[in-house]
């Protein structure tokens, strides 16, 4: 599941029904799949916003990854 999150996040142009089929085989259901990716694609969004807004992170976020 984190292989898939991060990849969706890094390189989503990326993503082949093998990435799918992965989580199948590791017992995944379609529904499963689908809050995953529906997750991670928010998580997106709401930075990407976040980021094109120039919004700052609260002082008690730690910054240093």
């Amino acid at each position: 599941m984190l292989t898939y999150a991060a990849k969706l996040t890094e390189t989503p142009a990326a993503m082949e029904q093998g990435d799918v089929e992965a989580l199948r085989d590791a017992g995944f259901t379609d529904r499963d799949i689908l809050d995953i990716a529906q997750v991670v694609a928010y998580y997106a969004y709401a930075n990407r916003i976040a980021d094109g807004l120039g919004i700052e992170l609260e002082p008690w976020i730690p910054t240093d990854g």
